[in-house]
């Protein structure tokens, strides 16, 4: 769908958010039950309606997995969340940011306005790793998709025992790093209505475990380019490019081991990883024999050290590199919040079940970051590997990537218990 082309008649983001607090949420006295509603009598509940739903957000998300739409082409993925969420109940607002989708649930008590975020698109061909010549679903956001759904559905069942409001934001082109931004551009779309926002995505860990970030997340990108000209310049091109690839502190993994031992380091105190660079750069296929430009792109932990990388990158070429005005922001969790939502999920979902990351993965970027820097909320990590099986199974934009499907139903347990009670607070 265009913008031009919505199947649901659309309500301004003020409208339907910003209105909340004056008059949208029903204006009832707060009940004596309520605190027993909206606490563990309600993850009770929650965890029947997950299990009732479970099989069919299986199969939503085998139809998704069979549909793959790339960055800015979900049309068919947002149309069927958005019909989805209208059957629901919830208020539905489409075409945001291209085809983004905002359902918005209001409970029946007083409280705060909460946002989910859930990405829809896959993996384009060039960003896949050993994958094929089209976009396919590498990174679980068709897991994203059917669990953000699948939350959705169960609060709105339990929507008489609810406190505020919870606001669903389904979002397209998060592979290129575009779809965030459009989504905070449009005026549909204002994320100051919102208290908190959270997330969830797939992660290279034991499926019935979710990882908390405090104080970490995923780091931000920056790229250049270098342009060499005279005569030999895409031998001397590759030799630069062989430089600028030596600042990498950490090395791109090339098997199961490789990322076996980066989880675990992911899960160590004061471990390898505290602090990090991981460098791509490479020449243009297109070099001619005076004239080859490197294109690079490198993240790094913490966010401030894309300063001296950027110098140093700058003294290997002995020339101005082109770089933007500042780098892709990183994805940075609060300390305090993320470990309320360990405490939270461990006492929903049982003792194992959850564990903190310490450090950023090296290799991985994401637009949440954008959401995260205007207001506060969580990113966590759903486990997502079947038991016994390889790691390369469940880490993202591999092309052996299988998530184990039993995540789904954890997934929404999870998430729509911590956003009811947040939004309760």
């Amino acid at each position: 769908m265009s913008r031009n082309q919505k199947a649901i008649p659309n309500v301004t983001r003020r409208t339907v958010i910003g209105g909340a607090a004056a008059t949208a949420i029903v204006t009832v006295a707060p009940d004596p039950a309520q605190a027993e509603t909206t606490g563990g009598g309600l993850q009770h509940s929650i965890d029947q309606l997950a299990a009732r739903f479970e099989a069919d957000l299986i199969a939503l998300r085998r139809d998704l997995h069979a549909n793959p739409e790339g960055p800015g082409d979900e049309d068919r993925t947002a149309a069927l969340v958005a019909e989805r969420l209208t059957a629901a109940g919830l208020t539905v607002t489409t075409g945001v940011g291209g085809n983004g989708v905002v359902g918005v649930l209001k409970g029946r008590y007083r409280g705060r306005t909460v946002g989910y975020r859930a990405d829809m698109d896959a993996v384009p061909a060039q960003d896949q790793i050993g994958g094929g010549t089209a976009p396919e679903h590498l990174c679980g956001h068709d897991l994203h998709t059917a669990i953000g759904v699948g939350i959705a559905q169960v609060l709105a069942r339990l929507r008489h025992r609810l406190s505020g409001t919870v606001v669903f934001v389904f979002q397209p082109a998060e592979e290129d790093l575009t779809g965030a931004q459009a989504m905070l551009d449009d005026e549909d779309f204002d994320i100051t209505d919102l208290d908190e926002i959270h997330a969830l995505h797939c992660g290279a860990i034991d499926v019935g475990v979710i990882a908390v970030n405090p104080a970490t997340g995923l780091p931000g990108q920056d790229r250049g380019t270098v342009t060499v000209t005279g005569p030999g310049a895409p031998d001397r091109a590759a030799a630069l490019a062989d430089g600028i690839n030596g600042l990498a502190t950490v090395a791109l993994p090339t098997g199961s081991a490789d990322l076996e031992a980066i989880t675990q380091a992911l899960l160590l105190e004061d471990g390898p990883l505290a602090e990090f660079t991981t460098v791509r750069a490479g020449v243009d296929e297109d070099a001619t024999d005076d004239r080859a430009e490197i294109r690079l792109s490198y993240r790094c932990w913490p966010e401030e050290r894309y300063t001296e990388v950027r110098d140093a990158i700058e003294r290997l070429a002995e020339a101005a590199v082109n770089f933007p005005e500042d780098p892709f922001p990183a994805l940075i969790v609060p300390e305090s919040l993320a470990y309320t939502q360990e405490r939270h999920l461990r006492r929903a979902m049982g003792p194992g079940s959850t564990a903190v990351l310490h450090a950023a993965i090296p290799f991985s970027g994401e637009d949440f970051a954008l959401f995260l820097d205007r207001i506060p909320g969580t990113y966590a990590y759903l486990g997502v590997r079947s038991p016994g099986a390889d790691i390369a199974t469940s880490y993202p934009h591999l092309h052996t990537f299988e998530p184990d499907e039993s995540a789904i139903g954890l997934g929404v347990r999870a998430m729509a218990g911590w956003l009811a009670e947040r939004a309760r607070c």
